[in-house]
């Protein structure tokens, strides 16, 4: 989201909405290329239901009715461009509040009139009633099938409602990753030459700047806010796999384990030792912004999604990394989520979408665009480059860190996707009471999968 005006931000406390309630990549993210001039080849594929697709541009007027976010101008800015290079092409767009389009999207893509192409967080539901189109043609026309798997196989469904495979029913349009900004300034009174390569590292920075009177953590928590650092920690301690199998809601999935218990415990006792801000499960999102921005705190957990609107605010006075591994040199694990977009079925537009779609993920200006509006990196083939960005700047940063987590790490899902209520009702009020000492990680923990299991039963 670029902050062309403050005012455009605030309309979108959806940053966390767009946490909680995107999907996200559970599987390694493996390198795999594809030839670039791939996409526009013509060439045609079988989709799933048998019927053949095709590659090519569009041809003659076509009329395209887009359904997306309020305050998040990515796709207005992608459809503007690509209306240009392709002048026989009219799009209209259509925005609601994030929570309204998640509400009316069963509905809205049941119509006679339902949208060609819609914003939708969660997609298991919908796939289950018929609602998306079935994309696994036109993924292995275009190639979409050898980009990064943990960026496409998060977005298949299988026979069994379970994520993770089976066919693909959505594209990502611009893909995030978690970690964590530091302010420079505080950085350098504290004594932090570089970023930590270990949480024992990290937890050092914490205590030297809270002993310097430096605010170690500025982290919203009014709606949850911490399960960014809370899972950052859990995914340094478990099993990845074990993480997406739960998130993905695969039966027998648990995360009642040692490791949820350690990372809660270790949540609670920064609590306690007031490395979170006084108000933090009052503080709001858009209130942690100003305060970072402002230099309220040397570390902020969050996504890059804000690495445009802070370089615009604090210029060279802010860095980014990936969160530390458990163990010196241990493989990067962070969570990574891409705004997700699906074509209804009752879509009568269903190629051309899928050629925009492409497109997004391959045309050179619509790369470029992606990443001056959001920071985030724009996904597709892994040998396409990325678009130029000022050297050491906090783009430049997070996006080193996208290519990393790409080559050498894992990327997972939110906890906070697993259920529809999981979040709201569950790691919500539960890491409110940890961070005040209320809860104990054991309590946490056996609490999360409780309920989970109690929602997967309903």
């Amino acid at each position: 989201m670029s902050r062309s005006s403050s005012q455009e931000r605030r309309q979108t406390p959806g940053i966390s909405r767009r946490w909680v309630l995107s999907a996200a990549a559970g599987v390694a993210l493996t390198a795999a290329c594809s030839a670039p001039g791939s996409s526009s080849s013509g060439a045609g594929a079988k989709s799933a239901a048998g019927r053949t697709v095709s590659a090519a541009a569009p041809k003659g007027p076509v009329t395209l009715n887009f359904y997306v976010e309020t305050g998040f101008p990515l796709p207005v800015k992608l459809a503007e461009e690509f209306q240009k290079q392709y002048p026989n092409v009219k799009i209209k767009i259509r925005q609601d509040q994030f929570a309204v389009i998640t509400q009316n999207a069963p509905r809205v893509m049941a119509s006679s009139d339902a949208p060609d192409l819609i914003r939708i967080p969660t997609i298991v539901a919908s796939v289950k009633d018929g609602l998306l189109a079935d994309l696994d043609g036109y993924a292995r026309a275009y190639g979409w099938d050898t980009y990064s798997t943990g960026l496409i196989d998060q977005m298949r469904v299988s026979e069994k409602g379970v994520r993770g495979s089976g066919p693909l029913y959505a594209l990502g349009i611009g893909y995030n990753v978690t970690g964590i900004f530091y302010n420079k300034n505080l950085a350098a009174r504290i004594g932090m030459k570089n970023p930590p390569g270990t949480v024992a590292e990290l937890e050092s920075l914490l205590a030297r700047a809270k002993k310097a009177g430096v605010q170690p953590i500025v982290q919203f928590n009014d709606i949850g806010g911490i399960n960014f650092p809370f899972q950052a920690l859990l995914n340094q301690y478990e099993d990845p796999k074990k993480i997406a199998d739960w998130v993905f809601d695969k039966p027998g999935a648990d995360l009642d384990t040692p490791a949820t218990v350690k990372a809660a415990d270790k949540i609670a006792s920064w609590g306690a030792k007031g490395y979170f801000t006084p108000d933090a499960n009052a503080l709001t999102y858009t209130d942690m912004m100003s305060r970072f921005e402002k230099g309220g705190g040397l570390f902020m957990f969050n996504g890059d999604w804000e690495s445009q609107n802070l370089a615009k605010s604090m210029g060279k006075n802010v860095g980014f990394f990936l969160a530390p591994p458990a163990s010196a040199g241990g493989r990067p694990v962070a969570m990574s989520a891409p705004a997700t977009y699906a074509i209804p079925t009752k879509s009568k537009n269903v190629a051309t979408v899928a050629f925009f779609l492409n497109w997004v993920h391959t045309n050179s200006r619509a790369r470029k665009i992606i990443v001056d509006v959001t920071g985030s990196s724009p996904g597709g083939p892994t040998d396409l480059a990325l678009p130029a960005v000022p050297g050491g700047s906090v783009v430049a940063q997070t996006l080193q860190a996208t290519n990393t987590l790409a080559k050498k790490g894992v990327a997972v899902d939110f906890t906070a996707n697993a259920t529809a209520g999981i979040y709201a009702n569950t790691i919500k009020p539960e890491l409110q009471k940890l961070i005040t000492g209320r809860e104990t990680g054991a309590g946490f923990a056996k609490k999360l999968q409780a309920d989970y299991e109690k929602e997967l039963s309903q």
